[in-house]
């Protein structure tokens, strides 16, 4: 922790302000917006360090607004956070495959909200700590650690902060069969107890985006009952 500057989007201003203290005692500098075209107005003024993005915005939902900040390479590798009282999974699938990189339901627990605050940002550092190895390669894929690209045949691929972790968690062990709960460690950050479907969500969308067949995998292999690998000799 440092001079990190997080981005509180809500449009309900009790919430703004409880989160804004509880992040303001934690040395954290805050920014609040109450709607989407607010929050991206912020987003590329200040380039925050991490979006607290509220699902439902006034006028633009969470989910819309997540999807323009990964549409734009400006900002598209900022994480984000969403909060939300809609407790449906299928709405926590829909804003991780988006690009969220966790989702927390109202209502929360603030020291919850400052913990996953934290552990985002302490994967941010993490990448920023680690200078080697530098590139990662594998057939036509090359993961750029210090430039934090990731490219395929040489044409870039736009990943999230998470996703980015997750492929160069499974690239550095090539071959190697992780296991659910240790790929959630090392990938994002803290332990997810219960969180299957949130790993499952981001192994989807990065395939996604990667894979010449998603529904057919052959980089990101499923070991079944266990977790998953990556197949170097692709």
């Amino acid at each position: 922790m440092g001079d990190e500057t997080i981005l509180v989007v809500d449009d309900d201003p009790q919430i703004v302000r409880l989160l804004k203290e509880y992040l303001q005692q934690e040395g954290y500098q805050v920014l609040t917006a109450h709607n989407g075209q607010e929050a991206l107005h912020s987003l590329h003024g200040a380039r925050p360090d991490l979006l607290l993005l509220d699902l439902g915005l006034p006028d633009r939902d969470g989910w819309d607004v997540t999807r323009t900040i990964r549409e734009d390479r400006r900002v598209a590798t900022i994480p984000i956070i969403m909060l939300t009282a809609r407790i449906e999974e299928s709405d926590k699938i829909i804003g991780l495959e988006l690009g969220a990189d966790d989702y927390i339901a109202k209502p929360f627990n603030t020291r919850e909200v400052v913990a996953r605050v934290r552990a985002v940002l302490r994967r941010q550092h993490w990448d920023k700590e680690e200078p080697l190895p530098v590139l990662l390669r594998s057939g036509g894929m090359q993961l750029d650690v210090d430039r934090h690209s990731f490219s395929i045949d040489g044409e870039l691929i736009d990943l999230t902060p998470t996703e980015f972790k997750l492929i160069r968690t499974l690239m550095e062990s090539p071959g190697a069969t992780f296991h659910r709960e240790e790929l959630l460690e090392r990938a994002l950050g803290y332990g997810y107890e219960g969180q299957g479907r949130t790993l499952d969500s981001h192994i989807k969308n990065l395939r996604h985006k990667i894979e010449p067949d998603p529904g057919e995998p052959r980089i990101i292999l499923t070991v079944y009952g266990v977790g998953y690998r990556f197949d170097g000799d692709v």
